[in-house]
């Protein structure tokens, strides 16, 4: 998460308040867990400020959180700048017509989901997740925002694991 002043007390606040579990789900892989940032009234709040800070003049008119914390930060922070909430999920949660994006995973496919009918072409969308990784979730929530006309502002998330490198 980046603010404009790079000294914001909030982002270490925010940093803090994220446990980081070695081993976990399988070995070599360094957990961030957002539960503790929850649990911390402050810091949950700090996030969500910042996140609605940046937005709020951005004319954004769809917040699409991405399954399953996306669905944490993403409702309040699109009550906050006055946008619906759009939740992108994975095959066969949501109810009705759904439209769906494929996407490559380190071992095979997975699909994204949306309502037919959520969103609507000339809309303008942020896409939030708690984690960036390798980015292949964002880009699939992004293709299908844009097929079917919706411009997407940004992607954002809580936390970035550079040491992945996404996109180099």
């Amino acid at each position: 998460m980046a603010s404009n002043d790079a000294q914001d007390p909030r982002l270490a606040r925010i940093s803090s308040a994220i446990r980081v579990i070695p081993n976990f789900p399988k070995p070599g892989i360094m957990f961030q867990d957002i539960t503790t940032l929850l649990l911390d009234t402050k810091a949950f709040k700090d996030t969500i400020d910042l996140f609605v800070e940046r937005y709020r003049d951005e004319n954004i008119s769809v917040v699409a959180g991405v399954e399953a914390r996306g669905f944490i930060f993403g409702p309040p922070i699109a009550l906050a700048i006055g946008a619906k909430f759009v939740p992108m999920r994975k095959p066969n949660k949501l109810p009705g017509e759904v439209i769906s994006e494929e996407y490559s995973l380190e071992y095979g496919t997975d699909k994204i989901e949306m309502h037919v009918g959520a969103v609507q072409p000339g809309e303008r969308a942020l896409v939030i997740d708690d984690l960036i990784a390798t980015g292949g979730t964002l880009c699939a929530a992004v293709n299908l925002l844009e097929r079917v006309g919706v411009h997407v502002a940004e992607c954002a998330c809580v936390i970035e694991l550079p040491e992945l490198k996404v996109g180099a």
